[in-house]
């Protein structure tokens, strides 16, 4: 098992207008919106500002034109262009958090990146075949994206290019031994805990080196590293199963984890003190940039082909 360096793909052909598109966004947005969130949110711990959660993700969404349903018992909060029935990617993030833990990294920092990301789509343009989910219950062993999968029909699992997941992606240090490695990950991380972190299984690594140069295409200083899991290895480490990719994982259906590396660098995991002034701003920009430059690339190159 081998990392892959965004540093050294050989990057692609800049595209002048994708350059100004991730220009546009605005670190002070990802704030406001991580602030936003920032709040304990369990489904039943606090059941109540879980599903305030749920109606502001709807009516952010719906504001910017969106088609938006509350899908399932768990109220996974589904944002579609109208017209676009079926989708060929998916942008994803949990928005519960754990009980009674304000959660602005885990998960508020996804949250943040993927309205931004549904944001500048929109304006990008209108028709963009792209949806925007927002699950619920990740906290409670993934049972609303588990829930929504089961609800695709195989029509809509088989238009699914690719499911890209945002799981904690707003803490970055850039000291040395910030950064530590999983327990029985048989791969060497470097010391310093300021990279985003992709996982992917065999049939979705082709879409994670893809990520990998479109990340060293627009953001050659940002450090972007890969993973990508040899076929039949994924039961083998259930570490990296421990957000909704593994939902998509289950029913063949192309998904990579986006990650800032949660307990394994944040030292705020799950704890009270998960405030929106421990993120880097920065960093989660970046993390945007890289989203928004990834979607609307796979976009106009799959319509191409």
């Amino acid at each position: 098992m081998e990392l892959r360096n965004a540093a050294h793909t050989e990057p692609g052909q800049v595209a002048p207008e994708l350059v100004a598109l991730i220009s546009t966004i605005s670190p002070d947005w990802l704030r406001k919106w991580v602030e936003g969130i920032s709040l304990p949110r369990h489904y039943s711990a606090n059941a109540e500002a879980n599903q305030a959660a749920a109606r502001w993700l709807a009516t952010q969404l719906a504001g910017w034109g969106y088609q938006v349903d509350l899908q399932g018992q768990y109220l996974n909060v589904v944002a579609r262009p109208p017209g676009i029935t079926r989708p060929v990617l998916l942008v994803a993030a949990h928005y519960d958090s754990v009980p009674n833990m304000p959660g602005a990294d885990d998960n508020g920092s996804a949250v943040a990146a993927l309205l931004a990301c549904a944001w500048t789509c929109r304006n990008w343009r209108r028709d963009l075949p792209v949806a925007f989910v927002a699950f619920n219950r990740e906290e409670d062993g993934l049972l609303g994206s588990e829930d929504y999968v089961a609800a695709l029909s195989p029509e809509e699992r088989e238009s699914i290019q690719c499911v890209h997941v945002l799981e904690m992606v707003g803490y970055a240090d850039h000291k040395y031994n910030t950064q530590k490695v999983p327990p029985g990950l048989p791969v060497q991380f470097p010391s310093q805990g300021n990279f985003l972190g992709l996982v992917a299984n065999a049939q979705s690594t082709s879409h994670m080196m893809d990520v990998l140069t479109i990340a060293h295409t627009y953001l050659p200083k940002f450090p972007v590293l890969g993973l990508p899991l040899p076929p039949g290895t994924e039961p083998l480490f259930p570490v990296l199963h421990r957000s909704d990719h593994a939902s998509f994982w289950e029913a063949g259906v192309p998904a990579i984890m986006w990650t800032d590396t949660a307990e394994f660098r944040n030292p705020h995991y799950h704890m009270p003190t998960d405030l929106p002034g421990t993120l880097n701003y920065t960093f989660l920009l970046q993390v945007t940039q890289v989203l928004v430059a990834t979607v609307v690339t796979e976009v106009m190159r799959l319509e191409r082909n």
